[in-house]
């Protein structure tokens, strides 16, 4: 199967080999991080509100640092400047925001559980996500 392999990769690496579209999976990445920095940044009192929410206090402070940490974050994944460390910031902010706000565990049995359950899983995902771009970045360097 080994050729088969070889040729299905030569296939693909033309276009999944493009700068474009690392700068496409780089953008889809950071899409939920810039979507979240902005709507705060628009929204400040729903911004304090979901701080509030999830027991952060003192919720506006904890609301300019996540806006300045999702926005910075994503500018340095995109453009590369110090990429490695705005990655590692995103995933260990993901990390920790997915375990307070998705405590699916403390959900009873039922469609919200296995909604959280999904999310909860789903995020992890994002975290593996940006450590592989840490390595990456790393790596070539």
């Amino acid at each position: 199967m080994n050729w088969l392999d070889e040729r299905l990769a030569s296939l693909a690496r033309t276009p999944f080999g493009a700068g474009w579209m690392r700068v496409l999976a780089y953008l889809g990445l950071c899409a939920a991080y810039i979507q979240g920095g902005l709507n705060k940044l628009t929204d400040f009192p729903g911004a304090i509100g979901e701080m509030t929410h999830f027991g952060l206090s003192p919720a506006p402070l904890f609301a300019v640092l996540v806006i300045l940490l999702e926005l910075l974050g994503s500018v340095m994944v995109l453009t590369g400047f110090f990429r490695w460390l705005g990655a590692l910031a995103l995933g260990a902010f993901t990390l920790l925001a997915t375990f307070v706000a998705l405590r699916f565990w403390e959900l009873p049995a039922g469609q919200e559980r296995f909604m959280a359950a999904n999310s909860f899983f789903e995020h992890l995902g994002l975290v593996g996500g940006f450590l592989l771009v840490a390595w990456l970045d790393l790596r070539k360097q």
